[in-house]
Formats: structure tokens, sequence, C-alpha cells
């Protein structure tokens, strides 16, 4: 295994690196206030646009995507870095397109998405002219077991018919979102794993709703936000279907994998901003006489982050190197682990950054409120700790388990 970047991976985290330097950090305090400021939230602002024009013509633009017919042509061990420059702030991944949910509902179409499903969707999406969500987790079901989900798709000769109720749908609330990926029951006897349907669902449709926003310990996360949708026997052709009835698990599983290690990524990011606040709060304010680096343990509590930020992110490596060759089936295991392991990291490094900004920690004066929320909010997207803490048990026992039946036949 050799992790060290590509001559091209080098060259994208440099630029990648100095556009956010350079043309987004100084705009975010900007980009915030104004957002804030508006009696709607739910509003693209001028600042967006004038930057992710930058990003495109400067040739950063859908990096996460590996077919060089639309994107960098990066894989997975090339695209970690840059995933991680991005995580370091709220507004680089849209800027750059890279942003969650949009690049896994891109993911889907351009790997099960029929011809007009690209051309209508895809296309657009990745050009950064429409936004998307995707609606999975249910308000009336444990949702970290797919098996329970209630709503339906039920098929109607050449029409699906769509009913049920969706919440966490992020991305539902920019004012550009204009379709959603809805997954349903389609044949509630066949394989477990063969039961759901996923459709793409135009936001104009009619019954299909937005009932209200859903704020994560406070925050709303505008203008992309979480939203709980309902869908009231929504109508579609069949052809909206994507890839055929029954397939939805499927492609969950495929959907996911990218999707989860995406996260990590960017949350190492997230984490190396926190350590990186930390450590200057430390050396420039004084208590006691002392600079806070010097008190309660707080040089102990800055070395053990910077030890937890370094493993997870060769731990996050190690993932993508094994999805590169691999796919998402070959690095099951290993995507549960980074998925358990790199969340709770950040949120332990984020929480210590906090404690020695004292109150500024928790207002708005900074960003590390709003990224506690971010990183513990992914403790539960895309499957809760307890599931895949579950699947690297299992993994870990099959072995031991199988040698000891096969010593006691």
């Amino acid at each position: 295994m050799d992790f060290a970047l590509s001559p091209r991976a080098r060259d994208y985290q440099a630029r990648v690196r100095d556009f956010i330097r350079t043309e987004i950090e100084p705009r975010e305090a900007e980009y915030h206030a104004a957002l804030r400021a508006l009696p709607d939230p739910w509003t693209r602002l001028p600042v967006v646009d004038e930057l992710t024009a930058r990003a495109r013509d400067a040739g950063l633009w859908n990096l996460f995507l590996p077919d060089e017919r639309h994107g960098a042509g990066l894989d997975c061990l090339e695209y970690a870095p840059l995933a991680e420059e991005m995580g370091r702030s709220f507004l680089a991944p849209e800027v750059f397109n890279c942003n969650a949910p949009d690049t896994g509902n891109a993911e889907v179409l351009h790997q099960y998405g029929s011809q007009e499903q690209r051309s209508r969707w895809l296309e657009p999406l990745l050009e950064g002219r429409i936004r998307s969500a995707f609606c999975m987790t249910e308000p009336d079901v444990a949702s970290s077991d797919a098996t329970n989900m209630a709503a339906t798709a039920v098929l109607d000769g050449d029409r699906v018919v769509l009913n049920g109720r969706k919440w966490w749908s992020t991305g539902v609330g920019h004012p550009d979102c204009r379709f959603v990926i809805f997954m349903g029951v389609t044949d509630p006897d066949a394989h477990r794993h063969s039961r759901h349907t996923m459709v793409v669902v135009p936001t104009d449709t009619p019954g299909f709703a937005v009932e209200r926003m859903l704020p994560v310990l406070g925050y709303l996360d505008e203008p992309y936000g979480h939203g709980e949708v309902s869908f009231t026997d929504v109508v579609l052709p069949a052809d909206a279907i994507i890839a055929g009835p029954g397939r939805g698990f499927e492609i969950a599983q495929g959907r996911l994998g990218p999707g989860r290690i995406h996260h990590c990524m960017r949350l190492i990011g997230l984490a190396e901003r926190a350590l990186e606040l930390a450590c200057e709060r430390a050396v420039t304010r004084t208590a006691f006489g002392k600079p806070l680096s010097n008190l309660g343990g707080n040089r102990e509590r800055i070395a053990r982050a910077r030890i937890a930020v370094n493993q997870a992110r060769l731990h996050v490596l190690h993932t993508a190197w094994l999805l590169d060759r691999s796919g998402p089936l070959g690095a099951y295991d290993a995507l549960s682990q980074v998925k358990a392991a790199v969340p709770a990291m950040a949120c332990e490094v984020i929480d210590m950054a906090i404690q020695l900004h004292g109150g500024a920690g928790l207002s708005d004066d900074f960003p590390l409120a709003a990224a506690l929320a971010g990183a513990r909010a992914l403790r539960l997207a895309d499957g809760p700790d307890e599931v895949h803490l579950g699947v690297v048990a299992r993994t870990e026992l099959r072995a031991h388990r199988e040698a000891a039946e096969k010593e006691n036949r």
C-alpha cells in the first residue's frame, strides 16, 4: 500500500487548498452574516454564484466523480485529500460542486440511471444548475434497518404510485432543489433485499410536499437543510424508476459506500480546522498568569487530538485504497470502521476546541458550534454507530466462529 499522492492528486490538492485560502475563506464571514440576516434563509446568495464560476473556470469542478467525461477522473484515494481540504469550510463543497447529497445522487444516476434520466437530471446537476435531495429515512420506523421502511412505490401498469413520509432529507430546502430520489417498498413479499425501488421525483409533482425543515442542535444548515417530506399519491411514469423495480437496496449499498467515505474525508478537514483553532487559542490566551496551553492538561489534550486526527486520516486512506481496488462490497467492513470511528473522533476534537474557547466556542463568532452539530449528526447519517460496529464485530467474529464450528464437527 502506497498512500503517497499521485502527481495529479498533488496538483489538485495544491490548487484546491489555494482556492479555499484565497477565494473562499475571505468571503465566508460575509456569506454567513448575509444568510443569517435574510428573512428567508433558503436562498442562494450571489457570492456562491461568483465563487462557483471561478472554481469552474479554474478546472476545480466535479472532483468527486472518477469518470473523466464528467469530472476530474480521480479515484477515491486521489480525491481524499481534496475532500479533506473542502471539509475545512462549510461553503467549499458547494463551490466545487462536490456537496452531499448531490454527489451521491449524481453517482446513482451515473451508475444506474437511464439515458433519459441522465440527460434530464444528471447533466444539469453536474453543471450546478440544479440541486437535489435523497429521501430514505422515515420518522415512524427505526430507519437504521432499511427493511423497516413503510413508504411504498406501487407499480400500476405503466405508472408508479408513491406514498409515505420521509425526513432528514438533506438538501430539500435549497431553492434550486428540482428532484429527490425516493426509496420505497414495491413488493413486501420479496426477499428483504429485493423489496425496494428507487424513483426520481421532480419536486413540482402533485402530492409532493416539504412539511417542515428540521434543525440540528439549533442549526438549520441553510440553504440546504434537512426536511420532512410527504408523498401523497404521487403518480409518475414507470420510467422514473431507477434501474428497475426491486433494485433499491442494491443501489443504496452502491451509493452509501462512496458517500460514507466522502463524509469521513471532509470530517478529517473539519477536525484539522478545529485543532488549529484550539492551538491558536491555547497560545494566545492567558489565564491565571499562564497561556492556556500550559493549564489543565491542555498540552496532552492537543497532543492526543493530533494523534487521533492522523490515525483517522490513515484509516480513511486505507479504506479509499480498498474501495478503489475492491468496490463497495470489498471495502464493506472498512467503510463501517471509518464511519464509526471518524465522526466520533471529530466530535471529540471539536469539543476540546470548544472547551479551550470557553463561551466563545458556543457562539457563532467561531465555526466550532456548527462544526459540532454537523459532526454529531454524521454519527447517525448513513447508519448510526451501532449498525457499523455490528458489521465490524460480525466480520471480526466470523472466522473464529467458523473455526470453532469446524473443530466441533
